[in-house]
C-alpha cells in the first residue's frame, strides 16, 4: 500500500512539473486579465486529482463504474424463446432424438417384463429427463459422460444416506437435495436429472430394499443403454439427413 501511494504522489507530482498550463501559469503574474487561465488551471488540478483518486481506488481493489456499461438485460428476456442465427431444425432433427427415446423406453419397458419377478424395475422418472438431455441437447454440460455417472451415482448413495440418517420425511428430502446439488458442484458433474433421484429413493418404498445398491441400479445401469442410444441417434442424425 505505501508503494502504491508513493507511486500515486510521483506519478501527480510529474505531471504537475511537466504539464505546460501550470508551467505556463507560474511564469506569468496575477492579472484581471488571467482570470480565465486560472480556471483551465483548476480545471486541470481536478482532472490530476480526480485520476489520483481513482488509481488509489483500483489499488484498493475498488472497481469504478463506467457510464458506458451494458445495461441489465431485461426480467422478461428469460421468458421469450432464445434468439439464434442458425437456421429452424430440420424434420431429420426432430425424428432421430424422438425415435432415439422412444427406442430407450421401449428396451427399458423390456427389461422391467424381464425382472418383474425379482421386484426391481428399470425405468423410473428421471431418466425421461437423461432421455431429453442427451437427446435433444447432445452437447450441453449436462450431456458429458462424466457428468452423468459422477451425479447419477453420487446423487444416488447420497439419497440412501440422508434416509439412513433422518428416515422418511421433509428432512431427510431437503438435506438430500441439498447436499446433492453441493455434490455436483464440488465435482464439476452438473447434471440436473440426478437431483432427483434422492427424492425418489425417499419416497420409494419399493426401492428401500436395494439400499447402497440404488446408486448404480437402476439409474446409472440404465443411463448406459441411453448413452448408446444417444450415439446411434447422433450417428443417424449426421448421416441421414431429411
Amino acid at each position: 500500500m505505501a508503494a502504491q501511494l508513493m507511486n500515486t504522489s510521483f506519478s501527480y507530482y510529474y505531471n504537475h512539473q511537466t504539464n505546460p498550463i501550470i508551467a505556463a501559469a507560474r511564469t506569468l503574474k496575477p492579472s484581471p486579465s488571467s482570470t480565465c487561465l486560472n480556471s483551465l488551471l483548476s480545471l486541470q488540478r481536478f482532472g490530476v486529482f480526480q485520476r489520483t483518486r481513482q488509481e488509489k481506488r483500483r489499488g484498493y481493489g475498488v472497481v469504478v463504474a463506467s457510464s458506458s456499461s451494458n445495461a441489465a438485460a431485461p426480467l422478461w428476456d428469460s421468458w421469450k424463446p432464445e434468439k439464434s442465427s442458425a437456421a429452424s431444425p430440420s424434420l431429420s432433427d426432430i425424428i432421430w432424438p424422438s425415435a432415439g427415446a422412444f427406442a430407450s423406453m421401449a428396451i427399458l419397458g423390456k427389461m422391467d417384463q424381464i425382472l418383474a419377478p425379482k421386484g426391481v424395475s428399470m425405468t423410473i422418472a428421471p431418466l425421461g429427463a437423461v432421455c431429453a438431455v442427451l437427446f435433444a441437447t447432445p452437447s450441453s454440460p449436462a450431456a458429458r459422460k462424466y457428468n452423468i455417472f459422477m451425479a447419477q451415482i453420487g446423487c444416488a448413495a447420497i439419497g440412501v444416506a440422508a434416509f439412513s440418517v433422518f428416515g422418511p420425511g421433509w428432512l431427510a428430502r431437503s438435506a438430500a437435495l441439498a447436499a446433492s446439488i453441493a455434490f455436483m458442484i464440488l465435482t464439476r458433474s452438473n447434471h440436473p436429472p440426478a437431483a432427483s433421484l434422492p427424492i425418489l429413493f425417499i419416497d420409494g418404498v419399493k426401492l428401500h430394499h436395494l439400499n447402497f445398491w440404488f446408486a448404480l441400479f437402476p439409474g446409472a445401469a440404465a443411463c448406459i443403454i441411453l448413452c448408446l442410444m444417444q450415439e446411434v441417434v447422433c450417428f443417424l442424425k449426421n448421416n441421414f439427413k431429411f
